[in-house]
């Protein structure tokens, strides 16, 4: 019999994907109403109960250039035992003036701790905003000090006066009888060369993030988290369209299908689906001030489940995992942690792969088009792009539990239509897109099924881009852009559900540019938006917050609707002795 306290770890490890949090916080006071500072629907990381120990690792740092910031961490002396949380908040501003949207990613010993990108300032606004991200599952990393950066490339001259600051700290709520340890992974390895922290550039299909490990020999479960950011080329590669039709579209070339693939040894193993940010710069400034689109200040990992692999990879010889961008087309910014877990009672897995349907499954989406071109130059038409894959990957490993056959199964999916219309006066763009990925994980021990968990993303974004041109010359640039993140999160033990969960993130938002005949902006109108923010699961746990803006300023803001009691809150798992669990609290 597989004993509960493995049970409980392979659920809790096995998808300790965010819920909830990881995003953007907000302040214990409501928004205030007609302010034009960042403002968003998302929740803050859900805490345990009792006062953390704070770890600084920058204060009131200015980035005005492309250095890197370094700094220092040492573990917090006064919390050396266990933790029940672990939690990075970070506050960033950037002074009122002109600047682009920056990268902005924090690193400790190679490993990621944060990746988002910066808001737009305006010449009256200096807007200021507030992330969080649960580190619980890197605890293994925070155990030892380091050195670690903050890297914000930013270019401040006579013509982008935007300087951006920064500070950042790591909370850390020791285990106590209300708040039980979290357990977390046994080791955490970056993948990438930099012993500090640092993106990879994958410019194309063929480039990969990769790192060769020897890993422990008895590994039981691993995870692979991660972090693939649209750049150059690439920053809008949801409105690009096949190389064939980039000059009758006027759009940019390689197509608009991006997926994550994850391989072991060259082998695939897992892929990842490519979530469309948009960040505060882009498409239209104006639909993201004050409110930005989704996790745009805030990313979060996508998490590959590769425990199939335990067993060879606790083989005692070196492994390279790698990630590359299928589609990339100049360039993705990438990068991954891998997260382990021993076996804590055997020296050694042993174990292998035995189905492994992913293997030669190469994307290859299906287009279509119907674009045409009639006598007078009129473009008007549709291109579709397509792909849907199943593939099942399943590896035994011989624990000192018994043989654990792990099982992955997914099925992944991108819908996509484009639709223009272009003549003299007009050039009009539609996007219609879908992203997905249904997920199951299942452990058995021998013929018996102990543990399950599935997941279900998806990822809708629209966009209509219409531009029309005045007997004047003016142009006039109406966008709307509506995005959606959802995820459904249910877990099962000896058959029987125990937590079952779903997440809904929508922001909707809309603007119109006017241009004068020589280019220059004139005003813009319309600007509204519309962001929703929906938790429940079924231990009780509740959170939905909404809001509006209108004219740039916030216009209403709405939090704990729809909650029982009229207000937002989250609930505890309990292990099977009812001590919490706090790595199944959302946001973890």
């Amino acid at each position: 019999m597989v004993p509960w306290g493995f049970v409980c770890h392979r659920f809790a490890m096995a998808a300790l994907l965010v819920l909830l949090g990881g995003v953007s916080a907000q302040a214990s006071a409501d928004p205030v109403i007609g302010s034009n500072n960042v403002v968003v629907a998302d929740p803050s990381v859900p805490r345990p109960p009792g006062q953390p120990c704070v770890v600084t690792l920058f204060t009131n740092v200015s980035f005005d250039d492309f250095s890197a910031r370094p700094y220092s961490y040492a573990p917090p002396a006064s919390c050396n035992g266990a933790w029940a949380k672990v939690v990075l908040e970070a506050d960033f501003s950037v002074t009122a003036g002109r600047q682009y949207d920056r990268t902005a990613t924090l690193w400790l010993a190679g490993v990621n701790l944060y990746f988002g990108t910066t808001q737009e300032p305006s010449a009256a606004v200096s807007p200021a905003w507030h992330v969080e991200r649960d580190l619980t599952d890197y605890s293994a990393l925070l155990r030892n000090a380091g050195q670690g950066q903050a890297v914000i490339g930013n270019l401040v001259n006579s013509t982008y006066t935007g300087v951006i600051h920064g500070s950042a700290r790591l909370l850390f709520y020791p285990a106590t009888p209300a708040a039980r340890a979290a357990n977390v992974p046994d080791a955490v390895y970056p993948l990438g060369a930099d012993p500090i922290g640092g993106t990879a550039s994958l410019n194309t299909p063929n480039d990969k993030l990769a790192r060769t490990l020897t890993l422990p020999t008895n590994v039981e479960r691993a995870y692979l988290d991660v972090f693939t950011q649209s750049q150059g080329g690439d920053e809008f590669w949801y409105t690009c369209v096949p190389d064939e039709y980039a000059a009758q579209a006027e759009e940019c070339g390689g197509g608009n299908f991006r997926e994550a693939e994850i391989s072991i040894d060259g082998q695939p193993a897992g892929v990842a689906p490519v979530y469309p940010w948009i960040y505060t710069g882009g498409i239209d400034p104006y639909l993201w001030r004050p409110t930005p689109g989704v996790q745009a200040l805030n990313f979060m990992p996508y998490r590959v489940d590769l425990t199939p692999f335990a067993g060879q990879l606790s083989d005692g010889n070196p492994h390279e995992v790698a990630l590359q961008v299928a589609g990339a087309h100049g360039y993705f910014s990438a990068t991954a942690t891998l997260l382990v877990y021993r076996d804590a009672h055997a020296k050694q897995v042993t174990g292998q792969i035995v189905r492994n349907t992913l293997v030669g499954q190469a994307p290859a989406p299906t287009i279509g088009s119907t674009l045409a071109t009639d006598s007078g130059g009129n473009v008007s038409g549709d291109i579709t792009t397509a792909l849907k894959r199943d593939f099942v990957i399943e590896g035994y490993a011989n624990t000192s539990h018994g043989r654990v056959t792990s099982t992955v199964t997914q099925h992944v999916g991108f819908d996509d239509r484009q639709s223009f219309t272009i003549n003299t006066t007009t050039y009009r763009q539609q996007t219609w897109q879908r992203t997905w990925s249904n997920s199951m994980s299942e452990s058995r021990l021998g013929k018996l099924l102990t543990a399950q968990q599935s997941q279900h993303f998806s990822y809708p974004f629209t966009l209509d881009y219409n531009q029309q041109t005045g007997s004047d010359g003016s142009i006039s640039a109406a966008s709307t852009v509506h995005q959606g993140y959802s995820q459904h999160l249910d877990k099962r033990l000896m058959g029987i559900r125990v937590y079952n969960a779903k997440v809904e993130n929508t922001v909707d938002s809309a603007d119109t540019l006017v241009f004068n005949a020589s280019g220059a902006l004139a005003s813009h109108s319309g600007q509204q938006s519309v962001q929703t923010f929906d938790f429940r699961d079924s231990l009780g746990g509740c959170y939905r917050t909404s809001l509006t803006t209108k004219a740039g300023a916030l216009a209403s803001y709405d939090s704990g609707k729809g909650c029982m009691g009229g207000s937002n809150h989250v609930s505890w798992f309990a292990h099977p002795d009812g001590s919490p669990d706090s790595s199944l609290l959302p946001g973890h």
